[in-house]
């Protein structure tokens, strides 16, 4: 059984028991949350599709930890002008672990 979702504007796939790494939330390390903008549920053979979202499903997810994930590396660069550009991004990340999906 898996369920995409939707955290801040991005979409999610997961299923129970899996960690991921979402869009930095303001939730503790430690708190439950849980996301009620649920869009599909797959459960072996049946889907349920929602229009745009399912009513009465949600992902009771706990968050796990906050960080930072790998370096970006952003380079200019323009021939014959000696124009050089280099900068780093690393994005922040709230680990999050799916414990159960509800369906309606």
């Amino acid at each position: 059984m898996y369920a995409v979702f939707e955290v801040s504007g991005f979409q999610y796939r997961g299923e129970e028991g899996e960690v991921l790494k979402i869009a930095l939330r303001p939730d503790a390390e430690g708190e439950k949350l849980d996301i009620d903008k649920v869009l599909l549920v797959k459960t072996g053979d049946s889907s349920i599709v929602g229009t745009p979202f399912i009513e009465g499903a949600r992902v009771e997810t706990e968050v796990l930890k906050h960080g930072k994930g790998d370096k970006v590396e952003i380079y200019k660069y323009r021939r014959r002008t000696k124009y050089r550009r280099r900068q780093g991004h690393r994005q922040d990340y709230t680990e999050v672990r799916i414990r159960k999906i509800v369906t309606p």
